[in-house]
This record gives C-alpha cells, structure tokens and sequence, in this order.
C-alpha cells in the first residue's frame, strides 16, 4: 500500500505519463533516453524511500524537504555493482556451470545486503564488500530469508499484473501502464527493506530521526508528543541544535517515565555533541528501556554511548550481561564475547558475574568451538562459585574435556 500515497502515487503518474513523449519526439532513440530517464528518477526515489523509511519516517507526508546529495548517485552504483556481479558470475561460468549457478544463487540472496549497505555507506568498495553483507544478515538475524522471500515475490509482481491489466487499457497507453506498475512494485520493494532496516535500527547502528510517527515499543503517541516531535525536528533541520536540545530537556525533565519523551531527548542528545550530557541520560534511559523489556532498543543506547565513550558503563552491570546474551542469540558470538571481556573486573563482587562467566563460556564453547579457552573459566567458576547452578552448567558443557567431571562420571 505504500506507493499508493498521494505523493509516490502522483509521482508514479507523472513518471510513467512522461513516457508519452516519444510520441512528439523526432530524435532516435528518443523511447531509449526517455525510459532511461524514467528509471533514474524512480530509483533516486526508492532509495529516498528505503533511507528515510529506516530512520522512521513511514509515511510519505512526513518526509523532510531537504534531499540528501548522497543519494543522487546511488542508482549508478547500484547499476555498477550488478555490472561486477554479472561479470563474476560469468567468470566463474568460464570455470564450472554448477559453481556459476552456485554464486548467482549466493549473490541474489546477498543483494538486499548489498542495498542495505549501499544505502548505508554510499559506497561502492563497501557495498562489494562480503563482509559487509554478512554483517547485515547477522544484524537482522534469521528473519532476512523472510524479508528476501518477500522481496523476491514483489519483484516478479509486475509479470503477474500487466498481462491482467494491460487489456483494459488502449494501445497508446500500454508504454505509461508498464511504466507504472515497473515503478509501483519497486517502490513497494523500497518501503518493505527501508521498514525492515528501521525494525532492526539498533543492531544496524541507524540513529532515527525526528518523525510523527511510534518508534517500536509505542503504541499510542499524543498530538501533544508529536507536536513537540515536529518542533524539535524542525530545529534540528535548521541547525538549531541547542535550542532542540532544551526542547526535548523540558519534555523529558517532567515525564521520568515517558519512553517516547526520553526517547527524543535521547536521539537530540546524540546529534548535539554534548557527550557527557548524552552519557548521563544514558544510564537512566537504558534503566528505563529495560524495565519496559526493550532490550534491543537499550543496546542501542548502550552502544551509542560507548561509541561517545568507550569507558561507559551501565548503572545496572547484569544489563551488560542482557545484552551480549541478546547478540549471542543473533548469531554474534564474537560480540557477545567482547562485550563480556573483563566484566568480572570492571564488577567485582556483583552477583552477575556467575552469569557473565557461564555465557562468556557458553559462547566459546557452542559458537567458537574453543573448550579450550572455555576451561580457565570452568576452573575459576569452581574455586569462586562452587555451588551456583552457572558452574554446574558450564561445567556439563565441558564434561568431556574437564578431568574432575570425568572422574566424577566414572
């Protein structure tokens, strides 16, 4: 349905109705320029939808004035990087048929990746980059194979809608009505991979922006709030960052718990420079976040924190252990483990460490294969914490490799 607002619809319409011209034009390949230049229009606008939709403006009559010049040579570099794609392909035809159908199918499955770091980046060298690809399949976790299902389905939409639609139209319009509906299911495709990178905003590392519309975990959101929203969003756009900031202070100075107000004040706060401000709020926000059971969310705090400050650290340490087991259960095992590093030293004596150490153990033995790294732990457990159910579990998990269990076993 998103393509059908009035502004993408009216768009489209132009868009495909210019098609028209080729009717007056005398030149040579006049229909080649023209659809060429239908094409660039309409992709420079599913990339502004796939951007701004991630950073939370889901609807169209909320998106900002301002263009981002980034996004003009998108197309073209999207355009190159499928000319590198069928070129290595090709290569590999050269090599084995069945390996070239191999790395077709892989590269297809990658390509909502590859769109999500080119919007990301802007970058050409990144966004051929398969580690960055995989770092996007691993943010988002095993849902991508959903999201590439369906976007694999909208792409062949148009296929299955022009032979139903073309018959009702007259000859001189088939050109505008392919147009169109080429252009609907794209924008379609746009809105559906910009709404799943707002969904995953924080493992991502997208920072949203100002929009009337809710951020996950809200439900309703006053005309009162999204006034304020609007208020402060139109200072930020303007440079008036101070300003913004005091905005969002206020609203947030008299509702403690308020997600949305401290929310806003969280995300002026990243943008305004003022890191040791940033810092404070941190800690009671992330606080909040997980007395409301958003945990995602509150790591996105964490880590834009860190990211200000790496010696950042959480009021509550067993927030830190939440959040290396919520990457752990992504997929991460790498960053969950770097996350759990010296957490026994930075705090000493809390009742999480026990915690900390089975899942740090846990990590390097099912996500690593390192038993051996995982033993050290095994036997600081035993002589720190005998007799809690952590050492009891990391110590089953390493039956076979830890000689006392065995003896034990025999």
């Amino acid at each position: 349905m998103f393509p059908l607002q009035w502004e993408p619809l009216l768009y489209a319409a132009v868009l495909a109705l210019s098609s028209l011209s080729v009717l007056v034009i005398p030149f040579p390949f006049a229909i080649l320029i023209v659809e060429i230049g239908i094409l660039l229009a309409a992709s420079r606008y599913g990339f502004r939808i796939i951007q701004l939709s991630s950073e939370g403006f889901l609807r169209t009559r909320d998106f900002p004035n301002q263009r981002d010049p980034d996004l003009v040579n998108l197309p073209w570099k999207l355009f190159a990087i499928l000319l590198v794609i069928g070129f290595a392909v090709g290569a590999v035809t050269l090599v084995s048929r069945n390996l070239a159908i191999a790395a077709w199918a892989v590269l297809t499955f990658a390509l909502p990746a590859i769109v999500v770091v080119l919007v990301q980046t802007a970058s050409l060298g990144q966004s051929l980059n398969p580690a960055a690809w995989w770092g996007v399949m691993r943010a988002i976790g095993w849902p991508y194979a959903a999201l590439w299902a369906f976007l694999f389905f909208l792409s062949g939409g148009a296929e299955i809608a022009l032979p139903v639609l073309a018959p009702r139209v007259a000859p001189w319009m088939l050109l505008p009505l392919v147009n169109f509906v080429l252009i609907y299911f794209s924008w379609a495709m746009s809105a559906l991979l910009g709404y799943a990178m707002y969904q995953y905003h924080a493992e991502l590392g997208i920072d949203l922006r100002f929009a009337a519309t809710a951020a996950p975990g809200e439900r309703d959101v006053s005309e009162e709030a999204r006034a304020i929203d609007a208020h402060v969003a139109d200072m930020v756009e303007h440079g008036e960052i101070d300003n913004a900031v005091g905005i969002a202070y206020d609203a947030a100075r008299t509702a403690d718990n308020d997600l949305h107000a401290q929310r806003r004040y969280h995300r002026v706060l990243a943008i305004s420079g003022k890191t040791d401000d940033l810092l404070r709020h941190g800690k009671r926000f992330i606080a909040l976040l997980m007395r409301s059971k958003l945990e995602t969310e509150a790591m996105g705090v964490y880590r834009t924190c860190v990211d200000k400050d790496p010696a950042f650290t959480c009021d509550d340490p067993s927030h830190v252990v939440a959040f290396a087991r919520l990457l752990w259960r992504a997929g991460d095992a790498r960053a969950a483990l770097a996350l759990l590093k010296g957490f026994d030293r930075r705090n000493a004596g809390h009742a999480s460490i026990p915690d900390a150490y089975e899942l740090a153990a846990r990590v390097l033995i099912q996500g690593m294969d390192r038993r051996d790294l995982a033993l050290p732990i095994l036997h600081t457990m035993k002589k720190r914490y005998p007799k809690t159910p952590q050492t009891e579990e990391v110590r089953w998990l390493l039956r076979d490799d830890d000689p006392t269990t065995r003896g034990a076993a025999l």
